[in-house]
């Protein structure tokens, strides 16, 4: 038995997945299967809980100093993992790369920019962008044979000159594509030609289905770093979102200074205990800890995927990396608010709703696949039988 298989309640424990499911979706807490936040129902590797433990039985939480051993573990990481060499000082911590973002939209943009998005995508950037007061620009992806793809011909007559900023999401959330180092060059170019700032939110990275391979956007355009802000993070890899610990990675010392100046004039500095955590997952104990996790979701991934694409009109869009699974439910000939309602009324299943994730995710529910594979069966079950009457 693995042990991802362990089933955890998550209930009553401050959980934004579990304990506000029923407040948001409406999905009864008693018997609900929560797939909507992307955080995994796993416990870290030990080391992380060792680190934790550590500092309890010190019991002193004063201010976090000597930064050197934490930053090494990113640069080892990096090198290790995804064969990019990362100097130290180019390193920047923030509180999560949601605030790593709202602070590379207030450097490097002013109040009425514009800020592209490829969507659908991380709803998140967009709530960042439009309360900074910056124009959200829609470039929407094209839908190849069942997968995303670039469409740069397309965005090219669509973008405005206030265009200042690109946000990619590599790998891609909802639609779980690993962009290809072709596709990564595009994107590259396209900023430059439109003078724009590269941010590459790469918090994805290590959750890469087997057979697959990220490529950081530094190693397919080493040109560009002169715009290229990467963000990266432990927090998703290893299950720790709540430390709030994100990096911001600059190679360029002017881009790297702008975005020191802004985090120092708005007091940003991380805690602690998200250092501690962050410093030991990066290791070779954690690195073995991702190679099971992986290959764990892989199977997840194909249990829900077949089930789904059993119903006539769903289709689950091949997942390459993260553990979201993204369905189509087009093919229904439903409407949203029909299909949505059959999900968490009948399935009594909390998903993430397609539409929140801009342009072209309308017919479109994100299943969140990080969880014990029992639940992942029942959820394939529940939504089979939620559309019963189209088999």
């Amino acid at each position: 038995m693995s042990p991802f298989d362990e089933e955890i309640d998550r209930h009553g424990t401050h959980s934004m997945k579990w304990d506000m499911m029923e407040p948001i979706y409406g999905v009864p807490a008693d018997d609900g299967l929560s797939m909507w936040v992307a955080d995994m129902d796993f416990r870290p590797p030990d080391c992380v809980q060792d680190a934790l433990e550590r500092m309890v039985a010190h019991g002193v939480y004063g201010y976090f100093g000597d930064d050197a051993a934490y930053k090494d573990a990113i640069r080892w990481w990096m090198a290790e993992r995804h064969g990019w060499k990362v100097e130290a000082d180019w390193i920047l911590t923030t509180n999560g790369l949601v605030n790593g973002t709202g602070l590379c939209v207030d450097a490097f943009t002013e109040p009425g920019d514009g800020v592209v998005l490829m969507t659908p995508v991380y709803h998140a950037f967009a709530r960042v962008i439009e309360a900074a007061g910056r124009q959200v620009i829609e470039c929407p992806l094209a839908l190849e044979d069942g997968r995303y793809a670039m469409d740069f011909d397309a965005w090219e007559t669509m973008l405005p000159e206030s265009a200042k900023m690109l946000i990619l999401c590599s790998p891609h959330n909802p639609g779980g594509r690993v962009w290809s180092a072709d596709e990564l060059r595009g994107v590259a170019e396209f900023c430059r030609r439109h003078d724009m700032i590269l941010v590459s939110d790469e918090i994805h990275h290590d959750l890469v289905m087997p057979g697959r391979s990220h490529v950081p956007m530094p190693l397919a355009a080493p040109d560009i770093t002169d715009r290229l802000v990467m963000m990266t993070a432990t927090t998703k890899t290893f299950n720790i979102a709540g430390a709030h610990v994100g990096n911001v990675i600059i190679p360029d010392e002017a881009l790297r200074k702008r975005f020191a100046r802004r985090m120092m004039a708005l007091g940003i500095s991380p805690n602690a205990f998200g250092l501690h955590m962050a410093g030991a997952a990066y290791s070779p104990e954690g690195a073995a800890w991702v190679d099971d996790l992986c290959t764990y979701l892989d199977g997840n991934r194909k249990v829900f995927d077949a089930a789904i694409d059993s119903v006539p009109g769903l289709r689950s869009m091949p997942l390459e990396a993260t553990y979201l699974a993204w369905v189509d439910f087009s093919g229904t000939g439903m409407e949203p608010q029909e299909f949505t309602r059959r999900v968490e009324r009948d399935a009594r299943i909390a998903v993430n709703h397609g539409e929140t994730f801009g342009k072209g995710g309308e017919s479109f529910l994100r299943f969140n696949l990080a969880t014990p594979r029992a639940k992942v069966e029942e959820a394939a079950r529940r939504v089979q039988n939620a559309f019963r009457d189209l088999q």
